[in-house]
């Protein structure tokens, strides 16, 4: 599998260390930076990783950072990529079984480097289950396409859940539930 791989400073410890363990493991790895442990932001090299990704040049792409949260996000400004922080197995699973993820996040400063090849050997692995997941992810695409037009983005929420916007809003609320004490 070819891999795009990036982080910052506080990542780059443990993105040198995938990057020589997915190689031994047979994957072809391109390495986005940062270079070294000097202070630098993480935006550039999470969205790069993430570009690539969207534009086909990779199958799938690694982000990390201290806690993987900032990576996670500027990953995901990225449109079309699915960008999931796995700090575990369950959510590394997860993440490609029902969401799809493509691009996988990691704390550099929060996973040590034996749990983080697991993590990564787990969310490789894993496929996407499809079914009535399908559905969701094209949801989340859908939602990413209107994120300039947020009129539109309601309307669709609304057709997905309706009311949802109103109620989120504090706008509304659902019948009560009468066996709720």
């Amino acid at each position: 599998m070819r891999i795009a791989i990036g982080s910052d400073h506080a990542g780059y410890d443990l993105k040198a260390h995938l990057v020589a363990f997915l190689r031994d493991a047979g994957h072809d790895v391109v390495d986005a930076g940062t270079d070294s442990a000097e202070s630098v932001d993480y935006p550039a090299y999470c969205a790069a990783v993430a570009r690539a990704v969207a534009a086909g040049a990779v199958d799938r792409g690694i982000v990390m950072g201290g806690s993987g949260q900032g990576e996670q996000l500027a990953a995901n400004a990225v449109r079309g990529v699915r960008a999931a922080l796995c700090n575990d197995l369950f959510t590394a699973r997860l993440s490609r079984l029902h969401n799809d993820a493509n691009v996988l996040s990691i704390g550099g400063r929060v996973v040590g480097t034996a749990l983080a090849e697991e993590i990564a050997t787990t969310w490789l692995a894993t496929e996407f289950e499809g079914d009535r997941h399908v559905r969701r992810v094209e949801q989340l695409a859908e939602l990413a396409s209107l994120s300039d037009v947020p009129d539109a983005q309601d309307a669709l929420i609304d057709r997905l859940a309706p009311g949802a916007t109103a109620r989120a809003r504090g706008e509304g609320s659902p019948a009560p539930d009468p066996t709720y004490p």
